[in-house]
């Protein structure tokens, strides 16, 4: 009897799991998806090759940088196609985010590590001391960081559109996008003093690793601002933007990481220092006369 009932239960175990299998996927987003994923696993293979400069006279971190990039553009491409075709499904989203992790999670953070110890100037002093410690404890903060902020878009994801206007933490690939612009900023950027930057790189990588878990609200850039019909000013004012990016180059990507991430932070902390000045603000009213209600304000 006690087999029979283990038996009946491991046919019914089969037949749920049988249910769960994928039958049908959408060809062409799932392709860029990977594709995605590809060009992460590029950037780390040539981040492994060091600081030594390819055929084009980019340096192999540079161009490891730009591949992040790519991944990033495969990313946008993939989830627009397929709410386009309406054809989003879990499967997708499973797939993106297994992708991101590679693209935006491991591969900046071995970028930055391959960076910070390959610098001549920190091969010597760097080893065994504090600073040492603390690039690694920065790489593997932004990889832990990263996968949890996937897992949690994961779980409180909604597949309607109007959910994607903003999300809950810095997005994984503006957080990749900040490491790697600076990366490629201290590759090829012909700027005094710019070696610099190999020391501020753990410090940036940490900090955004902490706004990747945050519970600050970043905009959804695509949806608000490319989505839909915009006025005709909305078009001249995003030519001045590209042309603006053609010319600083690699200081404009900079900027715009910069900002993106940076931005929202400010204006959270803003928000809770207003907020919090307000709640002490000395009482001008009369003992007994009611306070007035703050705009804003928990109350």
């Amino acid at each position: 009897m006690p087999r029979l009932k283990s038996r009946d239960d491991k046919s019914r175990l089969l037949r749920r799991v049988r249910r769960q299998r994928v039958k049908y996927i959408t060809v062409l987003p799932s392709l860029i998806t990977i594709l995605n994923g590809v060009f992460g696993f590029i950037a780390i293979v040539l981040a492994g090759r060091g600081g030594e400069t390819t055929l084009g006279g980019l340096s192999y971190y540079a161009l490891a940088g730009y591949m992040v990039l790519l991944a990033m553009l495969a990313d946008m491409l993939d989830g627009r196609l397929a709410r386009m075709s309406q054809s989003t499904s879990s499967f997708g989203g499973q797939l993106d985010s297994l992708c991101d992790l590679v693209s935006f999670g491991v591969a900046p953070a071995y970028i930055m590590l391959n960076v910070v110890e390959g610098e001549p100037a920190l091969a010597t002093t760097m080893a065994g001391n504090l600073f040492h410690r603390f690039v690694w404890l920065a790489a593997l903060a932004y990889i832990s960081c990263g996968a949890i902020r996937l897992a949690r878009f994961n779980v409180e994801n909604e597949e309607n559109e109007a959910a994607h206007m903003s999300f809950f933490g810095l997005p994984s690939p503006g957080a990749a996008g900040v490491i790697v612009s600076l990366v490629i900023l201290h590759q090829e950027g012909n700027v005094p003093g710019i070696d610099v930057l190999v020391y501020a790189l753990p410090v940036v990588t940490l900090g955004v690793a902490i706004l990747m878990v945050s519970r600050i609200r970043y905009p959804h850039v695509l949806n608000l601002y490319l989505r839909g019909r915009k006025p005709f000013s909305h078009l001249i004012q995003l030519l001045l933007f590209l042309g603006v990016v053609v010319v600083l180059r690699q200081a404009a990507l900079v900027l715009i990481f910069g900002a993106f991430a940076g931005g929202s932070f400010a204006r959270w902390l803003y928000d809770k220092l207003r907020h919090k000045g307000s709640r002490f603000a000395p009482a001008n009213q009369e003992q007994g006369a009611p306070s007035p209600v703050h705009p804003g304000t928990d109350r």
